[in-house]
Formats: C-alpha cells, sequence, structure tokens
C-alpha cells in the first residue's frame, strides 16, 4: 500500500513538473516574441517611435500579437509583458493582459504587434493596479511616428500612455481609448518561480530568469539606459 502510494505521488510530481515547464516554455517565447517586435521597431527608424519619444518612457508594454475579431460587436484581446526603468536599467518582464471591445458594423479579425508606453511616473504607477483602464483611470494618445516627429500635440503631451502598433513592417499610432491593461499573476509568478508582486518587479527588486536578458538588453537599446543616465543627459 505504501509502496502505491509513493508510486502516485511519484507520477503525480512528475506531471506537475512537465505542466511548470510547458507553462515557463510558453512565457519564455511570449517574451522572445516582445523581443522579436522589439527587434523590428528598430529596423524601422524612420516609421517607428521617435528618440525623443522613447528617450522619456518609464514603462514600456509590449503585446506581440494583439487580436481583434468582430462580427458587429468587436473583441480584443493580447497577452503580453511591461518593463520600468529603474535606477540601474530596466526591470524584468512583468506579465500583462490587454482586452477591450468595440462597436460598429465591422466583420473580420486581424493580427497585430502593440507597443504602449508610459510617459510619467503617474502612468507608470498606475500598473500597480490589478487594472488599468486606458483612457479612463490615465489618459492615452495615438504616438507619434517617424525619426524626428515629437510628442507636440495637447493630447500627446498629456497622455500618461503613448500607443503603437505594428501593421505589415510600418509603426504607426492607435487608439487603444477603453481597452484595460490586466496583470496576470499566475504567469509572473510561474515564469519568475515564486509568489511575487508587480510592485518589486517592475521595480527592479526581483532578478529576471536568464532568458529575459535579450528583451532586457533589446529595451535598453531603445529606449535609453536608467533613470539615472538618463537624469545625466
Amino acid at each position: 500500500m505504501l509502496k502505491e502510494w509513493s508510486v502516485a505521488v511519484c507520477l503525480a510530481t512528475t506531471v506537475t513538473l512537465s505542466a511548470h515547464a510547458a507553462d515557463k516554455a510558453k512565457l519564455d517565447e511570449r517574451v522572445n516574441n516582445a523581443s522579436q517586435v522589439l527587434h523590428k521597431l528598430m529596423s524601422t527608424p524612420d516609421k517607428g517611435i521617435p528618440s525623443d519619444v522613447a528617450s522619456k518612457a518609464s514603462c514600456v508594454i509590449v503585446v506581440p500579437g494583439f487580436k481583434k475579431g468582430a462580427f458587429i460587436v468587436g473583441a480584443e484581446h493580447g497577452e503580453g509583458v511591461a518593463t520600468c526603468r529603474t535606477g540601474s536599467g530596466w526591470s524584468g518582464p512583468a506579465f500583462v493582459q490587454l482586452s477591450g471591445a468595440s462597436f460598429g458594423a465591422q466583420i473580420g479579425g486581424e493580427s497585430t504587434d502593440l507597443v504602449l508606453l508610459a510617459m510619467s511616473r503617474n502612468a507608470a504607477e498606475h500598473l500597480l493596479q490589478d487594472k488599468v483602464k486606458l483612457g479612463g483611470d490615465i489618459g492615452i494618445a495615438a504616438g507619434p511616428v517617424g525619426r524626428q516627429a515629437q510628442a507636440s500635440t495637447t493630447d500627446t503631451a498629456n497622455a500618461g500612455f503613448l500607443s503603437y502598433s505594428r501593421s505589415k513592417g510600418v509603426f504607426a499610432g492607435v487608439d487603444l481609448s477603453g481597452d484595460v491593461v490586466t496583470q496576470d499573476k499566475d504567469d509572473s509568478n510561474t515564469y519568475y518561480g515564486k509568489s511575487t508582486t508587480f510592485e518589486s518587479i517592475l521595480h527592479g527588486n526581483v532578478n529576471a530568469p536568464a532568458a529575459a536578458s535579450n528583451f532586457e538588453h533589446t529595451v535598453a537599446q531603445i529606449f535609453g539606459g536608467s533613470r539615472a543616465d538618463n537624469a545625466r543627459r
């Protein structure tokens, strides 16, 4: 009887570990996909995020393959990662979901890559809430595009978040008003292998797995270094 119980425990442990490994692999893939989106962003400097805007971003959210499906009532959903500028560089990735709904005579569906920039400390702090409604809890505007463009209009200058979408290799500003950013605590805990908080991750108090190093390096290449580095400019 004891032998049978031991075998059952071993099998259950093996299944649990296998499931955890599979989940971790999917999260690694999501982080890698976010890195690829940013690499594509780097390859289109004349059609991407202006350097003046990028250098002022406090946090970055990347949602690869954001999906829109529509038949009269549209649904939008995507899973992505967030990172924030810290005193020593950029934080490890925290996992988020972006969802919303739209109405109108629309049929069909599409998938696009999204990049959202938190442009103020207030916007960054909003990411520490369980849910953030864009355009409600915090202002959002379509970001300016092009090497020399600046966030100079009233809407973009006052927005907490600027948003971009990538379609057919070109980045453009996009309106995400009404969409909701939600913390994905389960995925974050799985990725880091322990229970942690968004505050700890985004403030840089949790060491990210080695698999996230490419993502962190790419973010630093595009958006610059730490808060201290930016202050010295």
